[in-house]
């Protein structure tokens, strides 16, 4: 009679659709939750921790740890005060290490725009798809995936964006010449532009280019002892080109320029060590921080907040257990009549208790499923997630 009792039971849950759904529906999202929470906290930690471990230190202006890792590994706009050039060549005299600037400041319609040297691009192991690196002033590469998604590849260009609108006598947008593209590398490069360190400063307005005021009579104002005043009617050139590529000059000390921060590549562990305890002074106006200690930091704050948010889904989820089965009593305490009605006809209490059984385990085995699908689907999607969220 077992088979009678289920039948009776797919028949009646059949007959309520949208009862059924409801609550299954209301199962699975209190089921998968905690779930879908697990893997995306999973997911973060795969995607993040690659990039830490790889990243042996990180050299920046002093003051948030956690905000210059984000900044220098994943490209995320951190309030951070800027470095000055000399600080990183200082690194570089002691011959201990490597260090590999990185300029994060500005970006393209809401890419980042990061300014380094060549060694960057061997350092993360990053390999052309198409096109070539960077060979002058004002070039620039794509990330594959910012490349797929603008439709933009070697020949086009790029305009950067006016950090300040409302500025009049800022710097106009610069447009660069895109020269590659990266292939996918599956981490936070696929979604930047990369130009040279002198591209991002001459975004910044510690460069330009202009028309020959030497020879241009109606633009002098004033001239003595070798210095040439213009007037406002001199051309800005917002644009590198082959023809006007002589007429761009820095201004001021090099060492002065500033960087977002250095990623620092020891000579071995030993050099490791010594720079370490070089930057531990607090009086030094830098501060050298190791990603890994940084990103197990975070992980642990990260895991925290995932135990209180289980404990809260854990309560949820006692409570949706609770209306599910005062609705199945309140159901089947409305149906007594079509219950006692089945008992006329011949149907043994036992059974009875079998087809509500069965009702009941039908919708939560709908429940569970539906948990472990889209628990499954934010699986499938997590890493893309985690990498835009990144970006």
């Amino acid at each position: 009679m077992m088979v009678a009792a289920l039948h009776l039971a797919w028949r009646y849950v059949v007959r309520h659709r949208l009862q059924t759904c409801l609550l299954a529906g209301a199962l699975a999202l209190v089921l998968a939750l905690p779930l879908c929470l697990r893997v995306l906290v999973q997911a973060t930690e795969a995607a993040m921790r690659d990039r830490a471990i790889a990243t042996p230190q990180v050299l920046g202006t002093r003051g948030s740890a956690l905000d210059l890792m984000l900044s220098a590994l994943y490209f995320k706009r951190q309030p951070l005060p800027l470095m000055e050039m000399r600080h990183l060549q200082e690194l570089r005299s002691t011959g201990l290490g490597k260090a590999i600037p990185l300029d994060a400041r500005f970006h393209a319609q809401g890419a980042a725009i990061i300014g380094t040297e060549m060694e960057y691009f061997d350092f993360r192991r990053l390999k052309l798809a198409s096109g070539r690196l960077m060979t002058r002033l004002g070039d620039c590469v794509l990330g594959a995936r910012l490349a797929s998604r603008r439709g933009l590849g070697p020949g086009d260009h790029l305009f950067s964006t006016q950090e300040q609108v409302f500025d009049m006598a800022g710097v106009y947008p610069l447009k660069m010449r895109i020269t590659g593209v990266l292939a996918v590398s599956g981490t936070p490069d696929d979604d930047a532009v990369f130009a040279d360190l002198k591209t991002v400063w001459l975004i910044a307005g510690l460069a330009h280019g202009h028309d020959d005021v030497a020879s241009g009579k109606d633009t002098v104002l004033q001239q003595e002892q070798g210095n040439t005043v213009a007037n406002a009617s001199v051309r800005m050139y917002h644009e590198v080109t082959d023809q006007n590529l002589d007429s761009f000059h820095f201004h001021g000390d090099v060492g002065a320029y500033p960087v977002s921060a250095a990623i620092v590549v020891p000579v071995d562990v030993k050099s490791e060590a010594l720079l370490a305890g070089r930057y531990l002074k607090e009086d030094l106006p830098v501060q050298l921080i190791r990603p890994r200690e940084q990103f197990e930091s975070l992980m642990g704050t990260l895991f925290q907040v995932q135990n209180l948010a289980l404990v809260v889904l854990a309560v949820t989820l006692g409570a949706a257990l609770a209306i599910t089965v005062l609705v199945f009593a309140l159901s089947f305490r409305l149906r007594r009549r079509e219950f006692d009605t089945l008992g006329d006809l011949g149907v043994s209490p036992a059974d009875l208790l079998w087809t509500k059984s069965f009702e009941v385990a039908i919708v939560g085995g709908g429940g569970l499923v539906a948990a472990l699908v889209l628990t499954a689907v934010v699986q499938w999607k997590a890493q893309e997630w985690i990498r835009l969220l990144l970006s």
